[in-house]
């Protein structure tokens, strides 16, 4: 779906917290045989920089070092029926949804990189398991450690370029937006239904 405008969202902060929170997506990139895409984990490594790991018999691993790729991440998204809107039958179909684009240059870590990558991960979604004591790479064995590192590469995405999405209903009247909303949370979608109801 082509964003308009109004769904246009460049508040970084906020879509940095949205890749924390999910901490999963979609990295593609072009390679001789054609276009790849990975499943990755990533974390934030900086402002402007994501650290994922790839195993390393994945037909994207040997052609990423160097090259430009997107990660692409999915967030909340609902299908929006036109009988919602209460607004008559010149309405269609819709899909709303919360996505975000990052753009940029990825590099191939050393094995201390990955070890942090690794250890970044594992932190950021332990920590969520709270009262659960935190699993840590320190301990598994050395000698499996080792055997898993030789497995798998890391690498770091250097963002040259953010392209967030937010289509909740801006497009809309208030009134048929916030009557989408109220059909979703009917059907248990409420997530996705408060960030209708607070799209300006």
């Amino acid at each position: 779906m082509h964003p308009h405008p109004a769904f246009r969202w460049e508040d970084r902060p906020a879509i940095r917290d949205l890749v924390r929170d999910i901490g999963f997506g979609a990295l593609f990139a072009a390679t001789p045989d054609g276009p790849r895409v990975a499943h990755v984990p990533v974390v934030w490594l900086g402002d402007d920089t994501l650290g994922f790991h790839l195993a390393r018999g994945n037909g994207l691993a040997r052609h990423l070092d160097g090259a430009t790729a997107l990660f692409n991440l999915q967030g909340l998204d609902a299908y929006v029926s036109p009988d919602w809107y209460g607004a008559g039958p010149d309405e269609v179909p819709t899909w709303n949804y919360v996505a975000v684009e990052l753009e940029g240059q990825v590099t191939r870590t050393d094995e201390d990189g990955l070890v942090a990558i690794l250890d970044a991960i594992s932190h950021e979604q332990e920590r969520r398991l709270a009262p659960k004591p935190e699993w840590t790479l320190a301990k598994v064995d050395p000698a499996r450690t080792a055997k898993l590192l030789t497995a798998i590469i890391g690498y770091r995405l250097e963002i040259r370029a953010w392209r967030g999405t937010r289509k909740l209903g801006q497009n809309k009247p208030d009134a048929a937006r916030l009557a989408a909303a109220d059909a979703l949370a009917a059907r248990g979608s409420d997530r996705i239904a408060a960030l209708m109801r607070g799209a300006k």
